[in-house]
């Protein structure tokens, strides 16, 4: 007797739900992702074979090019608390308003007393070049720089918030004269911070 042949059907996975999961990751990412905002002072770091990543937070970056000199903190509470140290220490009062505004600034580098300025203007017009002329890094009438005293109450800061010190890393244009560098670490050694990093680009990429 001969035997029935069951005939065989192709299997069919329905992926409509494979989809909706992927639709749902996709927009989720899109929607909790943060932009990195462009450099107000934009540097060709030299090259290295160093592939350690730097630290996203408890940092503070100071940016060297063109002879000017920027500062930004990584955290957005030591940066606001940062600048109410500087407003007390210059008697130069900040608006709850301008501090918002400037714990979104990643980077700046103009005197306190054209910071307002800065802060009050749209992101367009404050990466605009030669808009921020720089921190100054030299002492006035004996008294410490603007940088030292930036570098100093960010270091305060993030001790009294998160109860840890402060890391530094100098970004530096490949071109920069070492003079102006120079001036940079010896700022931070008087401080005692005598354990900072380089920022450099890998050999082979851009």
């Amino acid at each position: 007797m001969p035997r029935v042949k069951v005939a065989r059907k192709s299997t069919a996975i329905d992926m409509t739900a494979m989809c909706d999961v992927a639709f749902l990751l996709l927009t989720f990412f899109i929607l909790t992702a943060t932009a990195r905002q462009p450099e107000p002072l934009p540097v060709d770091t030299p090259s290295s074979t160093t592939k350690a990543k730097q630290p996203s937070t408890n940092i503070a970056v100071i940016t060297i090019g063109n002879g000017k000199v920027f500062f930004g903190v990584a955290e957005e509470a030591v940066r606001v608390r940062t600048l109410e140290k500087m407003s007390e220490r210059y008697s130069y009062p900040f608006t709850a308003e301008e501090k918002e505004r400037f714990s979104l600034m990643e980077s700046f580098g103009v005197p306190i007393g054209n910071l307002k300025q800065v802060i009050n203007v749209g992101n367009e017009q404050r990466l605009k070049p030669g808009f921020q002329t720089g921190i100054p890094i030299d002492s006035i009438g004996g008294q410490a720089s603007e940088l030292h005293y930036w570098i100093l109450n960010s270091r305060y800061a993030a001790k009294e918030l998160n109860n840890a010190s402060l890391r530094f890393s100098i970004k530096g244009d490949s071109k920069e004269e070492y003079p102006t560098v120079k001036k940079i670490i010896d700022m931070l050694q008087k401080q005692e911070v005598n354990k900072f990093s380089f920022i450099t680009a890998l050999e082979g990429t851009d």
